[in-house]
């Protein structure tokens, strides 16, 4: 699944999906997202396009 994230404020940042969709989650919520995707560290994440 590819996508691309975005910090759109302090607590929230914006999941893009290539297939179009996209989803608005809290930092908690980015967090196990991101661990269920098998990645670890938010930050670096946050910073860079992710694609698997």
């Amino acid at each position: 699944m590819s996508f691309n994230i975005s910090r759109i404020n302090p607590n929230q940042t914006q999941v893009f999906f290539h297939d179009g969709r996209f989803e608005t989650l809290t930092n908690e919520e980015l967090e196990e997202f991101l661990l269920q995707m098998g990645l670890s560290d938010v930050n670096e994440t946050i910073e860079q396009n992710v694609t698997d």
